[in-house]
This record gives structure tokens, sequence and C-alpha cells, in this order.
């Protein structure tokens, strides 16, 4: 084990969140930042959990700088997941693309960035494109709130081409620049402390999170205090996933081992004492990552649903968008929902008498876990690309929906003559106001505007034959079931049962 850093406050390198608009070029530029290619990795072109990398950028002066990147999708579903990465970032970048100007998830990264009043640069991007309006960008943002310099505001902007690289050099300087003018500190000789950015379990090592660490040093051998449950840190990997003793504030690492899995955003504490960890964990209320129960009781559609995903920062998405088809009428339950792959404890809860569905996002299902679904009627819905989900899940919704029995009136008359009563069988005559009046249909018997009764037409006469329809207007005989007494001056009205 390392010795402990000395106790002292020193500089600390800036945390960078990217955000902005789907395809406005947030994992462009970072790729070009840490030379690597994760856009063609990506289902669907998107970028669908989050990642955090570590660069050193060599400033004008010569002298080099550690900062920490965090990539956040762009897609709207994704909102919760980047307003993570702003609680943990110093020092946003704003990517918007000056051949499209701002969008609509610019417009939610705008708010989400001046909710959590997090300072920010704006990256003008594509500029090497041909329909390129730098100038246009720039009072696109102003009528959005966000004013530059040089437009009547002080925030920082660069225009930068992040597939050329034309303007990234600047954006760097820029950013630590900020940084420091921030006054960014951290003290090594502290216990490692920070935020769980993203957890999953992986097949072959388990249990598996990344931490960002805000002050202290986290080290082998250390116990992780999350939700008030402990873990040994028994092996530490950075973010290029070369296996570590110790490390530093601003640094994203990876925990291999978890035997229950941190919930992602909540706060972490490393100390070198089980038994001081232990006592610590005792004081904390563990995160419950079931969404609170709620009251169903005037809904028509309670539609119960269970959740499987890769990451749980792609749970939190899946649930944003399965709330979109919340109305007062249907509402979503989400009895369950985990990282993991779909397990036969899946499919034995799907089986049961509420029927719900399993929606798996990126996951898989064996072959022994499909077939146990069969015998118990759950089918598994497996999705990659997150805004796929709905289309699915509002057949579903329309197939549930109990089906409702309204009454659709055909047509009314009024009852101009009662020719005979027989038990609860009466023939009369009458004129039809509206509509027509048909054999077999069932009539409400109305007197002085209020129903008092109902029966069914059992035969009908039009200038004494027998017909099967009356239409408006014109006189008829009919016979009638019921047990209420036929007047003179009653209305009668035929109804149709119609299934909505």
């Amino acid at each position: 084990m390392t010795n402990k850093p000395q106790n002292k406050t020193t500089e600390r390198p800036p945390i960078i969140t990217v955000m902005g608009h789907i395809d406005h070029g947030k994992s462009t530029l970072l790729d070009y930042i840490r030379k690597a290619n994760t856009v063609e990795k990506e289902a669907g072109g998107i970028t669908q959990h989050t990642s955090a990398y570590e660069v050193v950028h060599e400033m004008q002066s010569g002298e080099s700088k550690r900062i920490t990147f965090i990539d956040t999708p762009g897609h709207a579903a994704f909102s919760k997941m980047r307003g993570r990465g702003a609680k943990v970032a110093d020092i946003i970048i704003l990517v918007v693309a000056a051949d499209d100007g701002v969008n609509v998830q610019t417009i939610e990264a705008i708010k989400t960035i001046q909710d959590s009043k997090t300072p920010y640069v704006v990256a003008i991007n594509k500029i090497d494109k041909p329909n390129s309006d730098v100038e246009r960008t720039k009072l696109d943002l102003a009528s959005n709130g966000v004013f530059l310099e040089g437009y009547g505001g002080d925030v920082p902007n660069v225009p930068i081409s992040a597939k050329k690289g034309d303007g990234v050099s600047e954006l760097l300087d820029v950013l630590l620049l900020m940084a420091e003018m921030a006054e960014l500190k951290k003290n090594d000789g502290e216990n490692g402390e920070g935020f769980v950015f993203e957890s999953n379990l992986d097949s072959k090592k388990g249990g598996v999170a990344t931490l960002i660490i805000k002050n202290g040093t986290l080290r082998v051998g250390d116990f992780l205090i999350i939700d008030g449950n402990v873990t040994p840190v028994r092996s530490l990997e950075n973010f290029a996933g070369k296996k570590i003793e110790s490390a530093i504030a601003s640094s994203p690492v990876k925990i291999i081992g978890f035997s229950k899995l941190p919930s992602v955003g909540s706060d972490f504490l490393s100390l070198d004492n089980k038994k001081e960890a232990e006592k610590i964990a005792e004081t904390q209320i563990p995160v419950c990552a079931k969404r609170a129960e709620e009251n169903y009781d005037n809904a028509k559609l309670v539609l119960p649903v269970i959740i499987k995903a890769d990451f749980q920062g792609t749970i939190e998405a899946i649930e944003k968008e399965l709330r979109k088809l919340e109305t007062d009428e249907v509402k979503i339950k989400i009895i369950s929902c985990g990282v993991g792959n779909i397990t036969e404890n899946d499919m034995s809860l799907a089986g049961g008498k509420i029927k719900p569905l399993i929606i798996g996002f990126n996951v898989k299902a064996d072959r022994d876990v499909i077939e146990l679904g069969e015998k118990l009627g759950a089918k598994p819905m497996i999705f990659d690309i997150i805004y796929k989900i709905n289309d699915t899940i509002e057949e579903e919704i329309k197939t549930r929906m109990p089906k409702e029995e309204v009454e659709k009136t055909i047509g009314g008359a009024r009852i101009l003559r009662v020719f005979s009563k027989q038990k609860d069988r009466q023939v009369v005559g009458g004129t039809v106001l509206s509509g027509s009046i048909v054999v077999g249909k069932k009539v409400k018997i109305i007197r002085q505007k209020n129903e008092i009764g109902r029966g069914e037409i059992t035969e009908l006469q039009e200038n004494k034959v027998k017909t099967k329809e009356v239409a408006e207007g014109k006189q008829f005989g009919v016979t009638i079931d019921s047990k209420i007494t036929i007047a003179e001056g009653d209305i009668i009205e035929a109804f149709d049962l119609v299934t909505i």
C-alpha cells in the first residue's frame, strides 16, 4: 500500500462536462482531444451512456496541466444523466453546431447549465462546414438567453472544428484559464470522496462502478462507504483501464467487485479502517432504487413494468421516456428495475397475475429464460435504441386499455297511443322523431325528461306491415317487452352498446 500524500491544499485539475444537441459534435470533440474514436461504437450513432476521460494539455506557456472530461448524451431521454454531469462538473462546454444553431436539446442543456450555476464556455463547432454561420449562431444563442463575450455578455466562446481540430487547443486554454480563476483546490492527504458517476454489471468482472474523485486520495485497500454499504477497494483502474494503486482528485476511476451495485449519483467516502467505515455506514439511509409508490386509484390502466439495462443511468433514461406516455387514465408502475441480463427471477415475476412488461436495454436473455417466459406467457422486449421503446409500449397500452361499453342513441320516438298490455308485453303506436327505431334494440322509456325504465323492441310495423326498421318522420306500431307501463306522451329512445 502506498503511503499517504502530504496533507496540504494544492490546485485541483478541472472536471469538464460536454453538453449539447445530438449530432452537434460532442463526441467528435472528445475523440479529437483523446485521439480515440467512440462514435462508431455507439448504437444508432448517439452516445447512450456517460464516460469520463483524462487528458494532459500543454498550454502556450509550455506548462502541462491535467483535465478530466465527461461525455454526456444529447438525446432528451438522458436529461437526468446530463444533470448529474452538471453536478459533478467544475466547468461545462456547451457545443453548438454553426450549421444548425440552437436546437431542442441545446435549449434543455442551457437550462440545466443555468440551473446548476456552473461556469461554462460555448464551443461553436463545425466551422469547417460550407453552410456554417458563426455570427448567426451567436445571435441564436443570445435569443435563448446565452450572452457571449462581445454580444452583451461574459460567456466565453471559441469557434472550433472538432473534426479537423481547428480551435481545440484554444478551447483547452480557455478552460484552464477559467479553472485557474475558479481557484479549484484539493488535499491529497485527506480521505477520498466524490460521486458515483456510473455503475453496471460486467459478465466477467461482476459489479463495476465509475467514481469521480472530488477531493483526497483513493487507494487499493481502502473501504468505500456508499448508501450505507461498505465495499473494499481490491482493484483500481484509471479511465484507460490500467490498474493503479491510488488516484487523486478530479480522476475518474473504475472499481471492480461490488456485491451490491451503488446507486448512480450517490456520494462516496473512503477510509482505510473497516470498522470506522462500518460505523459511518450504519448512520446512512440507503437509497432506494425503486420509484416511490403512487396513488393509481383514478387510472383506467396501470401498466406494470420491469426494466433491465446495462447501466443504471440508462434505467433513469428509460423511466423518463415511459413517463411521457402517462395520462390521467394511464399510469406506468415500475415494479422492478436493475442492471444486468434478464433472469429467471424477472420472468417469474412477469408470469404472475399482473403480467408486467419486461423491457431490456442492451442486455440479453438466455434460452432457459426465454423458454420459462414462454411457459408463463411473458416475453421480454429488448432494445438497443432508447427512443424506440415508446412506440412499442404505446401499442401495448392500446391492447391493454380496458374496453368500455357506452350507449349510443340510434333513434327516438313519441308514443301517441297505447293499444294493449299483457303482463310485460305492450303494443303501442307512435311517430319517429329522429334517427330510426329498429327491431331487437333496447329502448329507454322517458317521461317528462326522466328515464323511468327500459324495454326491448320485439316487433315493429309500418302501415300494418311487419318491418325491421322505421325511419324518421314515419308512424309505426311496436311491441315492447318491459315491466314499465308505457303511457301516451312517453318518449322511447333506441340505443346500441358500443365498445370504445
